[in-house]
């Protein structure tokens, strides 16, 4: 059985700064993965080698078996690799409901002129169903420059899920969320994207959100991979102690 993601070999390099070195990953069907490391390790390095933010300097990315190797990040939402990011990417001048619109119709089409309005076609109906599964009724009619940080991020990773994505990849989705509001948070994610996107890979800072929600976890260090594997294992390894933990495990 073919993996979902297969990235071989991957490399990257900005001047003498090695960003991702021989970066070999496979991430099967339904699988939960987390991505750790310190700043600047790698992880969203890869992660944007696989939306296609960045071209790799050599290796092969394939969804399904085929290549996103040449793809643009909009070609490669559409075959079904999507993301949400560090930064929320919003319209801040439209309301949740106007960017959850929008994103649905851009799971239609691959371009961003739409002949219809994007209210049409019970566009309007799943993106009310995608603010309720993230608890963001309430907020569907405030523009997304008055939202709070943390309502940001869920409505981020809302119109991430917009698409049915095969793969979804979350950049820190707990990020600029209060510290006793990170499980209610992503508890709330998991259980949306668990409707949506058989297929999660996150990046996260917080090892207790990794161990409560990782199926698997791989650790980066100066670009590479330095231990891949069940949470409990890789969290007590030697080196993902020394380089990311800081003995913490």
């Amino acid at each position: 059985m073919k993996p979902v993601l297969s990235a071989r070999g991957l490399d990257k390099s900005f001047g003498a700064v090695v960003a991702a070195a021989s970066v070999t990953i496979e991430v099967p069907a339904g699988q939960r993965v987390s991505l750790i490391g310190a700043n600047g390790a790698g992880k969203t390095t890869f992660v944007n080698m696989v939306t296609g933010y960045l071209r790799p300097d050599g290796g092969e990315i394939e969804l399904d078996g085929e290549s996103v190797l040449r793809l643009s990040p909009r070609a490669i939402a559409h075959k079904g690799i999507c993301r949400s990011f560090q930064i929320p990417q919003l319209c801040i001048g439209l309301t949740a409901i106007e960017n959850m619109l929008v994103a649905c119709a851009a799971s239609e089409t691959r371009s961003l002129s739409f002949h219809r309005d994007p209210g049409d076609d019970g566009r309007r109906e799943r993106a009310a169903a995608l603010l309720c599964r993230f608890g963001l009724e309430g907020a569907a009619e405030r523009p997304a420059s008055e939202l709070p940080g943390g309502v940001r991020k869920l409505l981020d990773i809302a119109m991430a899920l917009a698409r049915k994505p095969r793969l979804l990849l979350l950049d820190e989705p707990t990020s600029g969320v209060g510290a006793e509001e990170k499980i209610p948070a992503m508890d709330r994610v998991m259980e949306a994207v668990a409707g949506e996107a058989g297929t999660v890979v996150f990046v996260e800072h917080d090892m207790e959100i990794v161990q409560a929600y990782a199926d698997r976890v791989i650790a980066f260090y100066g670009g590479r991979v330095i231990a891949d594997g069940a949470p409990t294992e890789v969290l007590r390894a030697a080196e993902v102690r020394r380089h990311v933990t800081g003995g913490r495990a």
